[in-house]
């Protein structure tokens, strides 16, 4: 359960805004959206090795 305190006179915008901050910090949404659709961990695999590949050449071409 996710708690968010108000102080007393803030603004409800304000405290609706910390509760969806927290609320993506949880990563419930980013899993809901994962298990939705079924991937193969062959695919799952070729898609880490892509980003790792990725971020290799990213810190390459800034040394």
């Amino acid at each position: 359960m996710i708690i968010v305190p108000v102080k007393e006179g803030e603004n409800i915008e304000r405290a609706l805004k910390k509760f969806k901050r927290k609320f993506e910090k949880t990563g419930v949404i980013k899993e809901l959206r994962s298990r939705q659709a079924f991937q193969k961990p062959s695919v799952t695999n070729r898609k880490k090795m892509a980003k790792a590949i990725y971020v290799q050449q990213l810190r390459q071409a800034e040394q």
